[in-house]
């Protein structure tokens, strides 16, 4: 099957608008955003493995370019508390998508392995940034990130629609909610 952008803008153009605009609060911004990430998926529609995987590369693609986009703002000082973060994890997309499964392992992290998974891959904190939030020390916030990420792993390798390499890496998992 081809994929074919115009398809891709005709699914999900006015989506991808209202979620780049909840972010940047700015409409021209967003405009420019959106705009870039359309050409981006253009480009780079062909490095897609998976057509059952469209929605969520597409929306992989717009929160990384809501990232960059940030990043480059951020030489004008633009504070992370100025940053729109849903009050709960699972407002974010990705988060909000995984199995079931591997949202109650989450789940079940101690409160601090569960705030730095959380910060750092669905709200995309840096270590540096998250270090800030929690007031210690980056050595300390790549220890507690890391440990987080190693009983994570170990814990999600139990959910039945997670697939791993024989080394114990996990590849992919497929999310049976629908």
């Amino acid at each position: 099957m081809k994929l074919d952008t115009q398809a891709i803008w005709i699914d999900l153009n006015e989506e991808l608008y209202k979620f780049i605009l909840g972010k940047v609060k700015d409409e021209q911004t967003a405009k420019d955003i959106h705009q870039e990430v359309f050409l981006k998926i253009e480009t780079k529609i062909y490095q897609l493995k998976h057509s059952s995987k469209i929605t969520s590369w597409v929306y992989t693609i717009t929160r990384n370019t809501i990232i960059d986009y940030f990043r480059k703002a951020k030489n004008q000082n633009i504070a992370i508390g100025d940053l729109d973060i849903p009050e709960t994890a699972r407002d974010n997309f990705e988060y909000a998508n995984l199995s079931n499964c591997i949202n109650s392992k989450i789940d079940s992290l101690s409160a601090e392995h569960k705030e730095a998974i959380v910060l750092t891959s669905f709200k995309n904190y840096s270590q540096k940034e998250l270090a800030q939030h929690l007031k210690i020390s980056y050595s300390g916030t790549k220890s507690r990130v890391q440990k987080a990420r190693e009983i994570l792993k170990d814990n999600i390798i139990d959910c039945p629609n997670v697939e791993s390499d024989t080394s114990g890496k996990l590849i992919d998992f497929e999310n049976n909610q629908d």
